[in-house]
């Protein structure tokens, strides 16, 4: 790969078919932006510089690449892709290559990238291209020469004639350059079509005039060169990655009961023999162990779930640690600093918040965990609830190993509970409980003689 090499991402374009306030390259594709998914692309490449071009809500766009190393450079006003590379000369050196990419075409492969720069090789003007079934909307490859492969044009769709527009192979915007060459003939582009903008693709004539080789790499696929222009086009793509994703787990051995009902918004790590059901969600980071089994739509965001664990239905669950063999759910949420060691139950309409349960620990039903470090083997009882807040500050409980919650309890943190402890069932628990102990906090049970329940008045 030559060095130095220039990486020019455009993504200045309005997208008013997007329908939508947001700039077109901040709309997400599974959970993250648009351009984010070209920049992840390239970062293997590790180019001396990377420059995007911004226009429409520029500021928006500078912000989401603010801690991203890349510079931004404001095309104003947007008078085609030409104009756009036109605007980054300035911060261009006097060698190496360039590569040029479209912000709203998120899924170009490194690969292929790579593969675009080491087809320019700092002398060629390199093109990647698509053979389409419908080309429609792309610039036409148009080839000649004495071998009739040679590539003399690409002809933009609206300026094709229809002899050219039958032409299958398409040109995706992208594009590798020698830097030197790049700065002298981009800024010769005139503006003379039906659209009196400054095309990109009239560099492949000047590159034949020039005497510049101009050679074209074809995209693995269709998926990796489809841009976005439409709430619709969106939705198509993100299918199309979704089921990408669904057919990697599947070949890494993981059983999907519906590879179309899967939604993977971040990275998806999977041991041996797990089984995911239908309608789930992962996003962050979310990583599976051995033998783990996850029910019908869950949504899972930057979790640890150790072997043989079961998540059960209608679970969420957000930056938790699950151990080994634990039942989660359903109908469970688990926030941030969930941490459940190894055979813990938690069941239907349980919440746990920044709180450890040690192994064998049970809460099956209704029931909250705030703030709270549990034992082993304990049994936390329906309705019970750590209250953790007292307005301003939040505290903590602690419940020893083997301690018996009753139902319909309350414990008021700061509060510590001794090992093998009973809390009777309807308790307000605000001082320690001793080890061993049972504590009870309820009213003295009145029978009311002669009272009669109220009737209905007759209307």
């Amino acid at each position: 790969m030559n060095s130095p090499l220039s990486i020019v991402i455009m993504a200045a374009g309005r997208g008013t078919r997007m329908k939508s306030e947001r700039p077109k390259v901040l709309h997400p594709l599974a959970g993250r932006s648009l351009l984010d998914h070209v920049r992840n692309a390239v970062a293997p490449l590790a180019a001396d510089r990377v420059l995007v071009i911004v226009g429409h809500k520029a500021e928006r766009v500078e912000a989401s690449v603010e801690d991203s190393g890349a510079r931004c450079i404001v095309q104003a006003p947007q008078l085609g892709t030409g104009h756009a590379v036109q605007q980054a000369v300035p911060q261009l050196p006097d060698a190496g290559t360039t590569l040029i990419l479209n912000g709203d075409v998120p899924l170009i492969a490194t690969d292929t990238a790579r593969a675009l720069v080491d087809a320019c090789g700092g002398r060629a003007l390199a093109l990647l291209t698509v053979l389409l079934d419908d080309p429609t909307g792309y610039g036409r490859v148009v080839r000649g020469g004495d071998s009739g492969d040679a590539v003399k044009a690409i002809v933009e769709h609206k300026d094709a004639t229809e002899a050219q527009r039958a032409i299958r192979e398409g040109y995706t915007g992208m594009m590798a350059a020698p830097t030197a060459w790049l700065k002298r003939a981009v800024m010769a582009i005139d503006n003379r079509n039906a659209q009196q903008e400054y095309y990109l693709t009239d560099l492949v004539a000047m590159a034949v005039r020039d005497g510049v080789p101009v050679v074209a790499t074809q995209a693995h696929d269709e998926t990796e060169v489809l841009g976005v222009n439409s709430p619709m086009e969106l939705a198509r793509l993100e299918r199309r990655f979704q089921r990408r994703e669904a057919e990697r787990l599947m070949q890494a051995g993981v059983r999907l009961a519906d590879p179309d009902r899967l939604d993977v918004r971040g990275t998806l790590d999977c041991g041996a023999d797990v089984s995911i059901d239908v309608g789930c969600v992962f996003e962050g980071r979310v990583t599976l162990g051995d033998g783990v089994t996850i029910g019908a739509h869950c949504v899972i965001r930057n979790a640890k779930i150790e072997a043989g664990a079961v998540i059960q239905p209608f679970t969420l669950m957000d930056e938790a640690v699950i151990g080994p063999g634990a039942i989660v759910g359903p109908f469970s949420r688990l926030r941030p600093g969930a941490v459940l060691g190894a055979d813990v139950h938690i069941g239907n309409f349980v919440e746990v918040k920044n709180s450890t349960l040690g192994k064998g620990a049970k809460a099956n039903h209704l029931a909250y965990l705030g703030d709270a470090t549990v034992g082993e083997r304990v049994n936390y009882g329906a309705g019970s609830i750590t209250a953790n807040y007292d307005g301003a500050n939040k505290h903590r409980t602690t419940i020893g190993n083997d301690v018996h919650i009753g139902s319909n309890s309350v414990l008021v943190a700061p509060v510590a509970i001794g090992d093998g402890a009973t809390v009777g069932g309807g308790s307000t628990i605000a001082q320690d409980v001793p080890a061993g102990k049972l504590a009870v906090t309820r009213a003295k049970q009145v029978v009311v003689e002669g009272w009669t329940r109220p009737k209905k008045k007759a209307k």
